[in-house]
């Protein structure tokens, strides 16, 4: 089987377990195929977890929980050197962190120490104990949620470290139709007691993710295209040009990984759709995700209630499409 197909039999059955959340799955696997990260903000109960759970179901790899808590510290993620009397030495045991699909659960609860520990897992693909550093798998995603609800007891995630999230995905909830379906599907789930009854038939491997990473980089992109891709995210940074209205608004646009991470997902993007190459109908679409954590916003906007969302969608309007 195809690559491609691959990948959309395993959309088609995550969407039939987790139903009202296609984006995320779609965000999820483009994720996987850029290797980054993503970061998930919604309300309790929407099925984040239920989400990565599915997909480290489906893929051959390791998956492992961490719930974020203040009290939480770096060794619990990385692992610690435990001392042997017997041979009188220290002998390293790894931490979570040494599996494939990470859930950093509520990562806003945990202080700056541990953030940043999670954040060279994420960025260098190693982590350090001591005074030795210890390589991470080539295949490692880290999903992070966050509850927007409460707010009291957290610890907001620097700007350095949000850059390094390749999508900031905000999920919302189902419709009523799919309200029904989940009614329906969690009742079906109650009666079976073969948990691996759900579970795909054929498991996606490593080498299938990896060949398909190479693959999205072949797809087409004009010319005309990167530029557009380069003027988004220029615009960020001076929103005035593009549109007046806009000016002061920003005081910090996106860096240049977002240039990256939109170029690497768009393609995804359109990859997953069976396309041999990147249309602005891919770019406009996974553009939002990639910007919306990079934005820093000015006072006066966040006092008037105008959102990254509202920004990014000013500036996409005001930039001629090629």
């Amino acid at each position: 089987m195809a690559v491609i197909k691959k990948f959309q039999k395993l959309e088609s059955h995550a969407s039939e377990l987790i139903i009202g959340q296609s984006k995320l799955i779609n965000r999820m696997l483009i994720a996987l195929l850029c290797d980054g990260h993503l970061l998930v903000e919604g309300a309790p109960g929407l099925a984040k977890t239920r989400a990565i759970k599915v997909l480290s179901d489906s893929i051959e790899g390791s998956f492992n929980r961490l719930q974020f808590t203040p009290d939480l510290l770096p060794a619990d993620l990385t692992g610690t050197e435990v001392y042997r009397p017997q041979n009188g030495i220290f002998e390293f045991r790894e931490g979570p962190l040494f599996h494939n699909l990470i859930l950093a659960d509520e990562i806003n609860r945990a202080p700056a120490k541990v953030q940043s520990a999670l954040l060279e897992a994420m960025e260098e693909r190693q982590i350090t104990v001591g005074d030795k550093s210890y390589k991470l798998s080539k295949l490692f995603l880290v999903m992070a949620t966050q509850n927007p609800i409460e707010q009291e007891g957290t610890y907001p995630l620097p700007e350095a470290q949000l850059d390094r999230f390749l999508l900031h995905v905000e999920v919302g909830y189902p419709t009523i139709e799919d309200e029904k379906r989940i009614l329906i599907l969690n009742r079906n789930e109650a009666k079976l007691e073969n948990d691996d009854f759900f579970a795909p038939k054929d498991l996606l491997s490593e080498k299938s993710i990896l060949e398909a990473r190479n693959a999205i980089l072949d797809l087409h992109l004009s010319d005309d295209l990167e530029q557009y891709i380069v003027n988004i995210v220029v615009s960020t940074r001076n929103p005035g040009k593009v549109n007046s209205e806009l000016d002061g608004q920003i005081l910090y646009g996106a860096s240049p990984r977002a240039c990256m991470g939109i170029d690497r997902a768009a393609r995804a993007y359109a990859w997953l759709k069976g396309k041999d190459y990147v249309g602005p109908e891919d770019i406009q679409e996974v553009a939002h995700d990639v910007l919306r954590h990079r934005l820093v916003l000015s006072f006066e906007a966040e006092a008037d209630g105008i959102s990254s969302n509202h920004i990014i969608d000013r500036i996409l309007s005001g930039i001629g499409v090629p």
